[in-house]
């Protein structure tokens, strides 16, 4: 995600660039066509035709908004789950018998998070997901077809053990599994938002139509503007090119481009929280990076 208060100009223009050069070049050929063959263009509604655009792009782009805006309150609500998790296991199971199990139990949310945000991301599950769980848990949950959530059915039979052993009633047994609930319907709506695309009439029929316009724009502006056309029908061209990649942008928040989601930086905010809460040393904070992007 960019952090940085203004884009900068070099990442708009690396945007949409080869789209925009397409614009202008098609610009050029119009006005020199028209100079070297004068023709009377047709009096088309250009005008109608952009705000009938804007429209469409901004119903768009706010769908698109509202979808990386929904991921976002997703693993607002994860972090508030993990701590409450890690809050759980910390009060409930007593010292110095239980300390490893509450160990554990935090080691396997903060697994559970790293190995969601591979999953979300189409990657395999990396170092951090393997570091945290002991080799034969490791194996296990790798094996799943979902790996996040059988590292999570794990951390339900941890729970479980606590209950058996007697470190925790089934009062305490219920109210922990109630947070693992909570969590279990955070990631199914990030699958959700994941597996489901915007329906194909927002994704090609603006393309469409955005691209129509820029074709017509510098027919309609060349007897008025002339040598300046090219100049002014790609501005124009910029801003409704720049409208449509941010729709393209926003759509999927877990796509692990600049514009998505930081997973890398909450799934650390939630690491530095469950060991803090354990009185283990966290690990530092993700930052930016020089371009102003939080990974």
């Amino acid at each position: 995600m960019i952090v940085t208060p203004s884009l900068h100009p070099v990442q708009l223009v690396r945007e949409i660039w080869k789209p925009l050069t397409v614009l202008f070049v098609w610009d050029v050929i119009v006005t020199v066509a028209w100079f070297m063959f004068p023709f009377h263009a047709p009096e088309l509604p250009i005008t109608l035709f952009g705000s009938a655009l804007a429209l469409f792009l901004g119903f768009r782009s706010n769908s698109a908004y509202q979808r990386w805006w929904e991921g976002r309150g997703l693993w607002g609500l994860m972090i508030n789950a993990s701590r409450n998790l890690s809050r759980a296991a910390r009060n409930f199971m007593p010292d110095p018998e239980a300390a490893e199990m509450k160990r554990r139990i935090v080691m396997r949310q903060i697994a559970y998070v790293n190995a969601l945000r591979c999953q979300l991301r189409r990657q395999t599950p990396d170092g951090e997901v393997i570091r945290l769980l002991p080799q034969g848990e490791a194996d296990l949950a790798l094996a799943r077809v979902n790996v996040a959530n059988g590292i999570l059915d794990g951390t339900g039979r941890r729970i479980d053990e606590a209950r058996r052993t007697g470190w925790i009633d089934t009062i305490q047994q219920a109210q922990m599994e109630r947070v693992l609930v909570d969590i279990a319907n955070a990631q199914g709506g990030m699958e959700r938002l994941k597996n489901t695309p915007l329906p194909n009439q927002y994704r090609f029929f603006p393309t469409l139509f955005t691209h129509i316009f820029c074709v017509l724009l510098p027919i309609t502006l060349v007897e008025p503007l002339g040598f300046a056309t090219p100049l002014g029908s790609t501005l124009a061209g910029l801003m409704f090119l720049s409208v449509l990649a941010i729709g393209d942008d926003l759509v999927d928040p877990f796509a692990n481009t600049v514009h998505d989601l930081p997973l890398n930086a909450m799934c650390r905010t939630i690491e530095i929280d469950l060991l803090q809460s354990i009185g283990e040393a966290p690990p530092p904070a993700i930052t930016p990076d020089p371009h102003g992007v939080l990974w």
